[in-house]
Parts: structure tokens; sequence; C-alpha cells
């Protein structure tokens, strides 16, 4: 083996052949150090003179025992992880600064705990007091959670090898630091080794483990992307800071359905669960306002319920402009050229303001027609009944395309007391007692049956 330069760049991971100043990758600057890599000498066979083990191979239909789940009481919680902590699974948690995910794991530390589950929190950016005046507030003093406040992960691996806890929680991964690495804490290298050394461990000695990751101001989580790739669950703990709704969302679960989210509701004494988020969405709706709009959507295994909030005004401005909170802007700018497109209903010279009431990110297709409808709601200054909810997907052609488990999106509405739904045409849904479907084959129909126009 000869020893051969390398190049990485400490901000993205990037590789690169020679130094230089600025990354291509990222942009960054001073950002790219020297690392040294083996190349194997030319002429040598890819094996070596050495052999490894060969490997026991089994098939597809063996019989074997599923890993044994533990439930930390919260339902939220255990709802988005699949049921309960899996034992020996790597759990990776990412969220805005100042959002609650230290809030969150610490409940969660100190539910697994009184239901019997042996648990370490290591805090790197807190000192153990810190710590333990949060749990006094939330009302966490009594819980059997052994606490430590330390960087060195050397250190930290060591003494959970001592200790043999059945589940550690790091807070935050940014923090932790390997003395074989030659990087400051928090770069690409620091964070990529210490979640391979974590989740190495965690599969080594049975031990669940679950890291506070810090995200960008992309929302991504920070640092190389293959740490995503090295855990066996991502959670991301989202929310807006004016709101008191936090939503944790599953983007990436082997041992269960991802895309499940829970919600949870900030207070003053922590997180509570919120079982029904429909009807806390809908809390606060006004029924009579033009431009809103509830939308009938499926969050994971779960039907949900908001409310679309759309403004339409004329621009002062020579440049209209858009703006989006919790919905995609794209998705946004297409629905309205489809709409001045198929329909002939221009939004030139006009704002566009929208909203999705609660502070919940859809990501999901069939929200198209309820924006839609919020936006023909706000411009023509009309009132869809405000017992109805609207779902469906939107075609450039201006088609409609029928949103997945239409029947739970019913049974839903139904039990909130809504008697009427909007849908594309076609899909297969059983009439649902209580609840009138109004169907549309496509866009320039809905917009002539419902708005008058078109």
């Amino acid at each position: 083996m000869a020893k051969t330069p390398s190049y990485t760049c400490t901000a993205c991971g990037a590789t690169h052949t020679k130094w230089s100043g600025r990354c291509d990758a990222c942009g960054a600057w001073n950002t790219i150090t020297e690392a040294e890599t083996l190349s194997r000498t030319p002429g040598k066979s890819g094996l070596g003179t050495a052999r490894g083990r060969t490997l026991e191979l089994s098939d597809l239909g063996r019989d074997e025992v599923p890993p044994p789940r533990t439930a930390s009481g919260i339902d939220e919680l255990d709802r988005v992880l699949g049921g309960g902590l899996v034992e020996a699974s790597a759990i990776l948690v990412g969220g805005d600064p100042g959002i609650g995910k230290s809030t969150l794991l610490l409940q969660a530390a100190a539910s697994f705990a009184r239901t019997g589950l042996d648990t370490i929190y290591v805090s790197g950016e807190e000192a153990s007091a810190q710590v333990r005046m949060r749990a006094r507030r939330l009302g966490l003093a009594d819980a059997p959670v052994r606490l430590a406040a330390d960087t060195n992960l050397r250190d930290i691996l060591t003494t959970l090898d001592t200790e043999r806890p059945k589940l550690a929680i790091i807070d935050s991964i940014q923090t932790m630091w390997l003395d074989s690495v030659e990087a400051a804490p928090g770069s690409v290298s620091q964070v990529r080794a210490a979640a391979h050394e974590l989740t190495a461990f965690a599969k080594r000695r049975g031990i669940s483990v679950i890291m506070v990751g810090h995200v960008t101001k992309d929302g991504q989580i920070a640092g190389p992307r293959v740490v995503e790739h090295m855990v066996d669950t991502v959670l991301y703990f989202e929310g807006e800071r004016g709101h008191q709704f936090r939503i944790l969302r599953a983007v990436k679960n082997r041992f269960g359905p991802s895309d499940e989210i829970g919600v949870f509701e900030m207070t003053g004494a922590g997180l509570s669960e919120v079982a029904n988020p429909s009807a806390l969405f809908l809390g606060a709706r006004e029924t009579q306002s033009p431009g809103s709009v509830v939308f009938a959507g499926i969050e994971g295994t779960r039907p949900v319920l908001v409310e679309l909030q759309a403004l339409v005004a004329p621009s002062p401005h020579s440049q209209a402009r858009r703006t989006v909170v919790g919905w995609d802007g794209s998705r946004l700018a297409m629905i309205l050229a489809v709409l001045e497109a198929r329909c002939a209903i221009p939004f030139a010279g006009l704002d566009v303001y929208l909203n999705v009431a609660g502070g919940l990110k859809i990501s999901e297709p069939a929200a198209d027609l309820a924006v839609a409808a919020a936006l023909l709601s706000a411009r023509e200054d009309v009132t869809l009944p405000p017992e109805t909810v609207v779902f469906g997907e939107i075609s450039l052609s201006g088609g409609l395309r029928p949103a997945t488990q239409t029947e739970n999106r019913l049974k839903e509405a139904q039990k909130l007391g809504f008697t009427a739904a909007i849908a594309p045409t076609g899909g297969k849904a059983a009439a649902q007692k209580g609840i009138t479907l109004q169907r549309a084959a496509d866009l320039t129909t809905f917009v002539g049956d419902f708005f008058g126009a078109g």
C-alpha cells in the first residue's frame, strides 16, 4: 500500500485531487484540508495476500423473531417510531434551534426510564445543572435517568460500555469529538466519525442510541448525508416559532412506516400530546371567510384535516409577490399557471399569499385542488360551504387525479362534522354515511360548478 494525498472539504465533505482555496462543490473558502488515503500498488490482486472469513448465508424465507420493542408511554412518539423503541437501533433527531428537541428527548428519556428501561442522557451542549433545571421545570426530577455532560466520544463510549444501559441519548452529535480525527468538533469529518462510532457501538452492544442533529438554514441535518444513511431512523421535529404546535415526522424508518407524524403542543410544562390534531388545527377557523378551505390530507397512516388560507390582492409593485408558508412555493406557481392557461383565470398583477394554518407543513400532491379552491375563493370573494372538505391532485393538462385513501379522508371529515367533500372523478371510495361526495372531472368543470367561472 502506498500513501497518496487526498483533499476533503470540511464544510460539505467533497473530495478534491489537489488543494485550492475555494471548494468547487459548496463555494466555501479555506475549508479544504489534506487527508492521507491508501492506494494499492499496481499489479497486486484486489484480495491481496490476506483472505477474510466466509460469510454465513441464509434464504429469505427463514423464520426469525422480530426485534423487541419498548413503548415509551408517549403515544405520539411511539407512533412515529413504528410502535416503540427497537433494541440496538440508532435514531437521529433533527430540528431548528429552540424548537424543543432537547425538551422532547428529556421527556422521552424520563418516560422510558419510568417503564424500567435503563437510560443515560449525555449532554454536550449544557451543563448537568442546566439539564436538571429543565427537568424540574418539566416535573421530571424524580425520573430514574442517569445524566452526564461531556463531549469526548471516547470517554462517553467507555462509560456506556461499562454501565451497559438499554438507551443512550446524545445531545448533540455536532458537539462530539474524537481525538483520532484531526478536525474541529462539528466539522464533516468529526460528525461522520462520531455517527459511525455510535451506530456501530449500538449494534455491537445491543444499546439503543438516540442522537440529536443540528440543521442548516435549508432545514437539512448539518453534516454529511452519509450520517442519515448510517442510522436506522431519521426524525425531524418541525414547527413555526409563532405556533404552539410541533410535528415529529419520520423521514426514514427501517422498523416502521416513513412519513408518519406525531403532533405535540408546546406548553409551559413542556410538550403535551395532541390525540386529535385535526380538531386542534381547525379549532380557531373562521367558517365564513373567503380564501379559507379545509383540506383532508394523509400524513403517514393518519388522516389530518387542516385549513388552507389564501389572500389575493392587487399588487402595488411591478412584480407581484408570491408568499407561501407550509407548502411548496414551486407547486403554488404551477397551480397558478394551470389556472391561467387552462381556465383563463389570470393572476398577473395580483399578490398571492398562501398559509397552512397551525404550522403544519404539507407536501402531499392531493392538496392541489384545495389550494386552487382557496385561491379562487379569495380572488372571486366567494365562500365555499364551511362544512366542505376538498382534496385532489391537479395535472398540467388541467385534469384532476384521485387521491389515495379517499375513504380514510372521508371518515375523518365525517367524524369532525363535515357533511360534504369535493374530489376528482375516479378512485375507489365506499359511500360514507353522513357525507356527500361531489366529483369533478377536470379543473375547468370544478371552477365552473363551484365558482361560476371558466
